[in-house]
């Protein structure tokens, strides 16, 4: 459910995500996607994005005061191992998810390099049906990496 733009700017001047609908972002970001990918759930940031998809995570950043120069980094759904939720409290403060992902191409390797992000919504998003998504994908990935 899109909150609309006044509600992205609002939550935008505070740091957090405003959810935003499949529609808006594949008609925006929707040259970025990879063959067969779809778009499954986004949020904005004023000028910047989160997008889930199928396959993947995609953070944009729009740099400069026309926001034309433009940063995208994906994390491949599959390399996320750990999520850990902060919901709202009383009064001003916003709930948190943070998720913890394997950084190099190989999983299983010798040499692991591990990083971590951290999101930050809206008092009234309800973040508990976004962290159960990722965790379910967390501990999905952690079974298929040790052979569980």
């Amino acid at each position: 459910m899109a909150f609309g733009i006044k509600n992205i700017l609002q939550g935008g001047f505070a740091g957090n995500y405003s959810e935003v609908s499949v529609e808006e972002l594949n008609k925006e970001f929707g040259m970025y996607l990879m063959e067969g990918e779809s778009i499954t759930l986004g949020f904005k940031l004023v000028r910047d994005a989160l997008i889930f998809t199928d396959k993947r995570l995609i953070m944009t950043d729009k740099q400069g005061a026309t926001g034309t120069k433009m940063s995208v980094t994906s994390i491949n759904l599959f390399s996320i191992i750990d999520v850990k939720m902060e919901t709202s409290g009383f009064g001003f403060d916003d709930s948190e998810l943070t998720f913890t992902y394997i950084r190099t191409p190989e999983l299983k390797g010798h040499h692991v390099e591990y990083a971590s992000h951290k999101l930050e919504f809206p008092k009234k998003y309800n973040v508990q049906s976004l962290y159960k998504i990722l965790q379910e994908l967390a501990y999905e990935n952690c079974l298929k990496i040790n052979n569980l």
